[in-house]
């Protein structure tokens, strides 16, 4: 019996059917749970700041790239010079 660790409800899930990785809503306190482990199946709640990190980290990236591209673009008119 798989329970959720916010609310303590019970999933209503196959636990043969389930995969590392898998996200399952909880039915009572509607947080999303993360499949962590198959044997016993174990879930953690994924909590809104990990999705604003990602978010967060995306954003880096970007900001990164651009930086490269114009440092790119600025060693192109030199040679071009």
């Amino acid at each position: 019996m798989l329970k959720c660790p916010e609310c303590a409800a019970v999933l209503d899930v196959d636990e043969d059917d389930v995969e590392e990785g898998e996200i399952l809503p909880c039915p009572e306190c509607e947080v999303d749970l993360e499949v962590v482990g198959l044997n016993p199946v174990q879930v953690n709640a994924i909590s809104g700041d990990e999705e604003i990190e990602e978010d967060e980290d995306e954003e880096e990236d970007e900001k990164v790239e651009e930086v490269e591209d114009k440092e790119a673009d600025d060693e192109e008119d030199e040679d071009e010079e």
